[in-house]
């Protein structure tokens, strides 16, 4: 099964590294080869699993830089569910971004201010509800906790609403799933979303602000930090106000200006986010 894309229509100014990270959201991102086109550039993307590929199809006019790109394939999502790997043939306790549903990997490329399609949220919505893959992920991720006891150990850390220690490796891969945990009101609404078939393109948006408090959260609180523009710019640096005026983060004055959608973060950087989470052994 074919597990490569062609990119067209990158923006000049959007780097082989970019292109990575963005789809690195899909899976594991073997190779890239990218290439020149006059005023654009097109690129050739192989990933380790077929059905990366398939998801990448999903960011067809999706927006990456300052271009809207295109993505094409010879993939096919009928195969879909052979490409699951049953917990009984699992050799690691990975959480693969190939596992995950569409559904939430493009709430994570909302998380990160990409912009993504409707059409685009829809298609993953049908094929994870065609497919069950949602129901398999939370399988999945039940397996885990009942192993590892994630949701105990995270109402042991923090009673309250939102992640405030996010320093365990287990918390940070668990977390954003069950949040603290799935008897909670909080949490069976959040499990509600890995496990209702119906849902909209609306749920998918909703799943992605929450996912965003949580990267922000990771980032020490710092919407600045949280939009990578630390990466960018360098510290965050503020100014001296009067009491009436209103103290924001601050870019240095040389800086260009930017559209927060455009400065994403990297999949690697953030723990949980768009990245295959490890847990530790017991």
């Amino acid at each position: 099964m074919a597990s490569v894309v062609t990119v067209k229509n990158i923006a000049a100014s959007t780097s082989e590294k970019e292109v990575k990270d963005f789809f690195s959201f899909c899976g594991k991102v073997t190779s890239i080869e990218v290439t020149s086109e006059g005023a654009t550039k097109s690129a050739t993307v192989t990933f380790d699993k077929a059905g990366a590929a398939r998801t990448a199809l999903l960011l067809n006019h999706t927006k990456l830089g300052d271009n809207e790109i295109n993505v094409s394939s010879t993939a096919s999502s009928d195969d879909d569910a052979a490409q699951h790997t049953h917990q009984s043939d699992r050799d690691t306790d990975e959480i693969t971004q190939e596992e995950k549903p569409r559904a939430r990997i493009l709430a994570e490329y909302l998380a990160h201010g990409y912009l993504v399609a409707d059409t685009g949220l829809k298609t993953a919505i049908a094929l994870d509800e065609k497919h069950g893959v949602s129901q398999r992920f939370l399988a999945t991720l039940h397996d885990l906790d009942h192993k590892y006891h994630a949701t105990d150990r995270a109402k042991t850390a923090d009673q309250s609403y939102g992640i405030t220690n996010r320093a365990n490796s287990l918390l940070s891969g668990l977390s954003s799933y069950f949040e603290k945990a799935i008897d909670t009101p909080t949490g069976k609404k959040i499990a509600s979303f890995y496990t209702t078939g119906q849902r909209q393109v609306s749920d998918i948006h909703n799943e992605a602000r929450r996912l965003a408090e949580l990267k922000k959260q990771e980032a020490g609180g710092s919407s600045y930090k949280a939009a990578g523009l630390d990466k960018v710019f360098g510290p965050e640096k503020t100014t001296s106000t009067t009491p009436a005026s209103h103290t924001e983060p601050l870019a240095p004055s040389n800086a260009t200006a930017v559209e927060s959608q455009q400065t994403p973060v990297a999949p690697a950087e953030v723990p949980g986010f768009g990245t295959a989470t490890q847990v530790p052994k017991a």
